[in-house]
């Protein structure tokens, strides 16, 4: 899909363990601030459990799961927007992510150096935050400059502009991430606030890492409360992990990781809440493919019709596209195979207005 999640957040909060626990690409991981230099890029299988139930039916020569990126972003530092720590380095690799993990440390450990000596997540997760707005408040004020001008020659669009860019600057300015900011909804509006790319208006979600003890009870686990009380504030998602613990896992056999994550109880890794977190926070959603060669998972953007979808499989597929043979996932399993389903009523001829559905087994037909 081309669409990836960008890991940030200030030097040794945790950063590089998590994404060598993502991804089979390993960074470098140490205790000193900038070991992270340039972005490291992993692409992660998306957990699934309706592919083992599919395969269950069907008995295929393989299970190929979808995918989504994680970028490891080395750590920012107060004055990265003016270009402190290789600042203005970070902040373009952070641009080209279409979403942000933010990760903070919830963990108290004197062995392990904090860029600021202390611990703080919500501290943490304000410098970041005010380093990005400080970045896209230059961005919006010299579009602004560019639309009080333009304006003057009675532009209609640019008037709009001035609108938008006098809101952003103001909410920049107090530290809030232009994503929460309360912009005109018109076409005009929208397509101007997209044309700065904004750091800011990316979608964010955040990962509290914690030590392994409060797994058990994050309650009593003041960092992450604070967290998950800011975090509320904008209506963000916050995924617990230890990082450390993680990074274990997933050095293990696969085989062996089940007694491993009894014996630390847990159900699954913490991991695959972060993937399926970045996966919705994306607006992406999977279907199905389900035949004796492979089961396998595809990814397309939620509200894509029925062509779309076609054509993350093969380009002709969206060109030639006739109709849609779907099944609901759970209609196939219970019943137990694609002709039982069509007996039962339970297959649907969709045509090219149907909005795919995350679940949705799929057949297409197509001429070419």
């Amino acid at each position: 899909m081309g669409l990836s999640v960008g890991i940030v957040g200030l030097p040794n909060v945790g950063k590089s363990t998590l994404f060598n626990s993502l991804s089979s690409a390993k960074a470098e991981a140490a205790n000193y601030p900038f070991c992270t230099i340039e972005p490291n890029v992993g692409v992660v299988m998306v957990p699934d459990e309706r592919l083992k139930a599919l395969d269950d039916v069907v008995h295929s020569e393989r299970i190929v799961p979808t995918t989504i990126e994680f970028v490891d972003i080395a750590g920012l530092v107060r004055g990265a927007s003016k270009g402190e720590g290789l600042g203005n380095q970070f902040l373009s690799h952070i641009r080209e992510a279409a979403a942000i993990v933010q990760v903070a440390r919830c963990f108290e450990d004197a062995n392990i150096v904090h860029v600021e000596n202390r611990v703080n997540p919500v501290g943490d997760i304000e410098v970041v935050t005010t380093e990005l707005c400080l970045k896209d408040l230059d961005t919006v004020n010299k579009r602004l400059d560019k639309a009080r001008k333009a304006a003057k020659g009675n532009d209609a669009k640019e008037k709009v502009a001035v609108e938008v860019c006098e809101i952003l600057s103001k909410h920049l300015d107090a530290g809030l991430p232009a994503r929460t900011a309360k912009t005109p909804d018109s076409i005009d509006a929208k397509a101007i606030v997209k044309d700065m790319q904004l750091l800011t208006t990316k979608p964010t979600f955040y990962v509290a890492n914690v030590d392994e003890a409060s797994l058990a009870n994050l309650g009593k686990n003041p960092h992450y409360k604070a967290l998950c009380e800011f975090a509320a504030k904008e209506g963000a998602p916050v995924v617990p992990v230890c990082a450390a613990l993680e990074e274990q896992i997933a050095q293990l056999d696969p085989k062996d990781r089940p007694e491993f994550l009894e014996s630390a109880g847990l159900k699954e890794p913490g991991l695959n809440a972060v993937i399926r977190a970045g996966y919705k926070l994306l607006d992406l959603l999977t279907f199905f493919t389900a035949g004796k060669p492979e089961v396998r998972a595809w990814t397309t953007v939620v509200g894509a019709r029925a062509p779309q979808a076609a054509g993350v499989i093969h380009t002709d597929f969206e060109k030639g596209f006739i109709k849609a043979e779907v099944i609901w996932w759970e209609d196939y399993v219970a019943l137990g195979s694609e002709s039982k389903c069509r007996e039962a009523g339970k297959l649907a001829i969709e045509g090219k207005e149907y909005v795919v559905r995350d679940g949705d087994v799929m057949h297409f037909r197509f001429n070419v």
